[in-house]
C-alpha cells in the first residue's frame, strides 16, 4: 500500500475504474454471445436487429479506449460476416408479388424519326459552313553550327 496520498488516491481511482471497464467489457461480451445465440437458432430477423445493439455497444466501448479501435472493427466485422453467412444459408420466406402482363399491343410505343444533326451554319438559309483555317506552320530553322 501506497505512503503518499496521492498514490493512495491513484490506487482508488485505478480500482473504481478497473470496474467500470470490467463491466462494459463484460456487455461486449453479451451482446456477442446473444447473436451467437440467435444466429444458432438461425434467426436471422432477431440477429440483424440485435446486430446494430452490439455495433452500438462495441463502440461505446472503443470511444471509452476500453476497446482499442482495430479491435472493435474486427468484432463487428466478424458478427456482419456471420450474420450474412445464415442470410445465405437461410432461405428468406419472401412472397413473390404476383406480376400480371399487360398485353403486348399495350407496351408497344410508337417508333419516331431520328433527329438529323445538323451544324448552326448549314440551318441557317442553307449557306455552307466555312471551313476552319489553320494557321501555317512554323518554318524549322538549322541550329548554326
Amino acid at each position: 500500500m501506497p505512503n503518499i496520498k496521492s498514490a493512495k488516491k491513484r490506487v482508488l481511482v485505478n480500482a473504481k475504474k478497473a470496474e467500470q471497464n470490467k463491466a462494459i467489457r463484460s456487455a461486449v461480451r453479451t451482446e456477442i454471445k446473444k447473436i451467437d445465440l440467435l444466429i444458432k437458432e438461425n434467426k436471422y430477423e432477431e440477429a440483424k436487429a440485435a446486430l446494430s445493439n452490439a455495433f452500438s455497444v462495441i463502440d461505446s466501448a472503443c470511444s471509452k479506449n476500453i476497446l482499442h479501435a482495430n479491435n472493435a472493427a474486427n468484432k463487428k466485422a466478424k458478427l456482419a460476416k456471420k450474420i450474412d453467412a445464415i442470410a445465405v444459408s437461410t432461405p428468406v420466406e419472401e412472397v413473390a408479388p404476383v406480376v400480371e402482363e399487360a398485353p403486348v399491343a399495350e407496351i408497344v410505343e410508337e417508333v419516331k424519326p431520328a433527329k438529323k444533326t445538323t451544324k448552326k451554319a448549314e440551318t441557317a438559309e442553307g449557306e455552307e459552313p466555312k471551313k476552319a483555317t489553320r494557321k501555317p506552320r512554323a518554318k524549322k530553322t538549322e541550329a548554326a553550327e
